[in-house]
């Protein structure tokens, strides 16, 4: 090799390492440090909304129900032509919505934090934004900037405000990316072997309107200013929560992750490009990990309380509120947090179904909120009979069991548990009860009925750090769920 070809390959060496290297520099926090992580780890419980000009479809399109996914996939899976979908959003004037209800909804529920859908896949701003035309101010009647008020109320009672952004996807402004999906997954329509056939030699998009400029004109021109609008102009960001990266570059990525440092303090997850951003919270989607799949990373499920996440007519599969309890215990009894979704109606409101659950969640978090809020996973064993959180507390141990399945006998057993008891009690009530330890179990005695029959809580303090037990499970990654 001559000189110029040694000094051609030193020099794409070196250009090959700079890459890498900003990314790494792009993962380190604006903040480092656990510090930052407290409060979304105490917090253990947060709201979801899902909003947007796609609740007015409510699942709906020319008179066929969307066959798959959620309402908020309406323009992607029926293939509604952009300018269609944007005429539907002159009729978008939720003239009941009431930020400071949501927000006391959320605080009465027991929640902690609310994100909310600043923009979703169908590129519709839920605030004003100078960046397009395509907002809630320039493109509906209601013509007001909905995340002011929002970020009002959220002070007020003390909840920390997230932005969902949809960073990638975009399906009205131009140059924003699209998933693919089959016409089958939205209506009937009969001229779907065209759609699908222009669809896949046009990397998902459905309407020439789409492709008019570039992907990276679309970061710099839209994604780029609105997340550093977001970031500006609303106070106190606690969490970006990105969504999803669909055809996302390293480039792109490094130009969103750059603006974060306009809120040092912020959490984001882990939805901006992977795997080389991997953000500070992995983000299981409609499900609650097992044990095995728990790496020590912090980790938020995101749930919806029926089938979808926006508003959906036809959607009655709703999970009981003894459920949605259940699974908020079962959450923190692992470590992790829980992002519970609401899709508020056209006009604004809550569906009432939403609100009763709200209602009965917060009912059981007023008593029994210590055993869910700044606790640790559990230390013990698998329980049958339902779960367990940790405080520490100085020199002892405070072990919350939360009891899904009452023992008819009025016995509780504990297994591998050798640490000492100092006192029991039941959350529900107050009543002391009697618990010992025999052997390597702890025995609880128990009122023949429970006080709770979603979760009745006993707090167990013991003498003592309780060891974790190992699990022995074959480790597996944690799902995110779906990345369209």
């Amino acid at each position: 090799m001559n000189k110029f070809g040694q000094l051609a390959r030193i020099i794409l060496l070196s250009m090959s390492l700079v890459l890498p290297l900003q990314l790494l520099n792009a993962q380190i926090p604006v903040e480092k440090g656990k510090e930052r992580m407290k409060w979304w780890t105490e917090a253990r419980f947060g709201m979801f909304i899902h909003w947007g000009v796609y609740a007015q479809f409510a699942g709906v399109y020319k008179g066929h129900e969307q066959a798959r996914g959620g309402t908020e996939w309406i323009m992607n899976r029926c293939k509604i032509p952009v300018a269609e979908y944007q005429a539907a959003a002159k009729k978008f004037n939720p003239v009941h919505y009431n930020p400071d209800e949501w927000v006391r909804m959320a605080k009465e529920a027991g929640m902690k934090y609310l994100i909310i859908t600043a923009k979703h896949h169908d590129g519709f701003a839920l605030f004003r934004t100078a960046a397009s035309k395509w907002n809630v101010v320039d493109a509906s009647p209601y013509g007001r900037d909905l995340l002011k008020p929002l970020a009002e109320a959220c002070r007020k009672y003390g909840i920390k405000l997230g932005f969902y952004y949809s960073q990638a996807q975009d399906w009205n402004n131009p140059g924003g990316s699209a998933a693919r999906k089959l016409m089958r997954e939205g209506w009937p329509n009969p001229d779907s072997a065209r759609i699908d056939a222009y669809t896949l030699t046009h990397k998902g998009h459905w309407d020439p309107a789409q492709e008019t400029v570039s992907f990276d004109e679309y970061i710099n021109k839209v994604s780029v200013p609105q997340v550093k609008e977001l970031l500006s102009n609303y106070g106190d960001i606690a969490i970006l929560w990105w969504d999803t990266p669909t055809n996302m570059t390293d480039e792109a990525a490094l130009k969103l992750q750059e603006q974060l440092k306009l809120q040092p303090h912020i959490i984001t997850n882990d939805r901006l490009k992977r795997p080389n951003f991997p953000g500070d919270t992995k983000t299981p989607e409609q499900k609650i990990p097992d044990f095995s799949e728990l790496d020590g990373k912090y980790w938020e499920t995101c749930m919806t309380m029926n089938g979808t996440w926006g508003y959906r007519t036809s959607d009655n599969n709703w999970k009981s509120s003894e459920t949605l309890i259940q699974n908020l215990i079962d959450i923190a009894s692992k470590g992790g947090n829980y992002l519970l979704n609401i899709g508020p109606k056209p006009d604004g409101t809550f569906p009432k179904e939403s609100i009763d659950r709200l209602k009965a969640i917060g009912d059981w978090m007023k008593v029994n909120g210590e055993a869910i809020y700044a606790t640790k996973a559990s230390p013990l064993a698998p329980l049958n009979w339902g779960r367990c959180t940790m405080k520490e507390t100085g020199n002892n141990t405070i072990l919350y069991l939360s009891v899904f399945d009452w023992p008819s006998d009025g016995k509780l057993v504990v297994p591998k548990l050798r640490n000492k008891v100092l006192s029991a009690m039941l959350l529900a009530n107050g009543q002391i009860i009697k618990a010992g330890n025999k052997g390597d179990t702890v025995s609880i005695a128990l009122p023949l009925e429970a006080p709770d029959k979603v979760a009745t809580v006993v707090k167990l303090e013991l003498k003592g750090h309780v060891e974790a037990v190992k699990h022995g499970l074959p480790a597996k990654m944690m799902k995110s769920g779906a990345l369209d």
